[in-house]
């Protein structure tokens, strides 16, 4: 049975790009492939037929060939003469066919081939750390500097990182031939897995460092200084650049991110750059008004007038008083809540002061408040 045109099998035109070729054998594949046309029995010679033409048309060499001479290329006479599925040659088993295949639609989502060779990274990048670090509000109000002890794993000395005695090169696998990668048959499947060899890596070390036992990194504790600016919270995280664990076989470091967390304050509540305070004030001096000091974030003090007629609860602003913001972009105020206090222990003098105050009548009660003469007039009412 004579061959059909190849690019008649693809359903691609004579002079199409590389990536044409590539979309058109993608979308044949799958509309071909024998687990998806499972009541079809000649689905899987249609997939090796698609999976035929596609090995030709996208190597530059045997498309030129095949675009000259067609399927006479391949066979006897113009390749030496011989016949059969051969090492390059377009026809190919049907298990490698499906390796292949696989790997051409799923490699950019599972690593793939990697391009030339498809050995994985000798070098491995460190892993990243995070640390914890806990700072009072003076300090995140001010900013400062902290040190701080992290374990981590570093690059061996004895043998700078390579894990071999005498800081000597790491040999490719003999398992994998460095691809990091072993092929095990599975009836009609070829299953890719890492090599248990070099554990992915594509080198193995002859002559294991004594220091790391082969590792390339030991386990370290190491002082840094962390600089922490003014306006932190809870939450941020500050980025230490190639401060984390030392990366495999001499491979990159990785980081080191400071979370955040503010402790709490015995005196100020946060909220964004605000900060929130309650400054008790006696009964006489929301009364008649007057001035009360508050401390604030800075470690200074400050005087606040209280308008007379104060009431619990009553808010005090002090403007530029809170935090700084992180950025830039100045600070937020410090809002002063009053907690009016109720005299107690009083004297024989004092109580009698005070009920003398209180029939003085209702015009005392202060605006906003005349919800208590209005229980005043209801129970009156109903002894009325």
């Amino acid at each position: 049975m004579a061959k059909r045109d190849y690019y008649e099998v693809l359903g691609a035109a004579r002079g199409a790009s590389a990536d044409e070729l590539k979309k058109a054998y993608r979308t044949k594949a799958k509309a071909l492939h024998p687990d998806r046309n499972s009541d079809n029995p000649n689905a899987e010679a249609q997939f090796k037929e698609v999976n035929e033409a596609y090995e030709v048309l996208k190597d530059a060499d045997k498309k030129a060939a095949y675009d000259r001479y067609g399927h006479a290329a391949f066979e006897g006479g113009m390749g030496g003469g011989q016949r059969g599925p051969q090492r390059g040659h377009p026809g190919g088993d049907f298990n490698s066919a499906f390796s292949d295949v696989f790997e051409d639609l799923f490699g950019d989502f599972m690593g793939g081939r990697g391009g030339s060779g498809g050995a994985r990274s000798r070098a491995s990048r460190g892993s990243d750390l995070r640390y914890n670090l806990r700072v009072s509000l003076e300090e995140a109000f001010k900013g400062s500097q902290k040190s701080i002890r992290v374990p981590t794993l570093s690059s061996c000395e004895e043998c700078s990182g390579t894990g071999a005695e005498g800081g000597a090169e790491p040999v490719t696998c003999p398992t994998c031939s460095g691809m990091g990668k072993v092929r095990a048959q599975q009836g009609f499947f070829t299953v890719e897995r890492t090599c248990p060899t070099c554990g992915g890596l594509g080198q193995i070390v002859k002559n294991p460092c004594k220091s790391c036992k082969g590792a390339g990194r030991v386990e370290k504790e190491r002082s840094l200084s962390v600089n922490i600016p003014a306006g932190v919270e809870t939450g941020t995280r500050i980025r230490l650049s190639g401060e984390g664990e030392a990366g495999m076989r001499g491979g990159p470091t990785g980081d080191l991110y400071i979370f955040i967390e503010v402790a709490e304050h015995q005196i100020f509540q946060r909220d964004g750059l605000d900060l929130y305070c309650h400054v008790p004030v006696s009964f006489t001096k929301a009364a008649l008004g007057g001035e009360v000091e508050v401390p604030t974030i800075d470690g200074g003090r400050s005087r606040v007038k209280v308008p007379a007629g104060a009431q619990s609860g009553k808010q005090l602003r002090l403007r530029g008083k809170g935090m700084p913001a992180l950025r830039g972009g100045g600070s937020g105020d410090m809002l002063i809540e009053l907690a009016v206090e109720t005299p107690v222990n009083l004297t024989t003098r004092q109580k009698e002061l005070l009920r003398e105050f209180d029939s003085l009548g209702e015009d005392n009660h202060p605006e906003g408040t005349s919800f208590f003469g209005k229980v005043r007039s209801f129970w009156d009412t109903m002894k009325g």
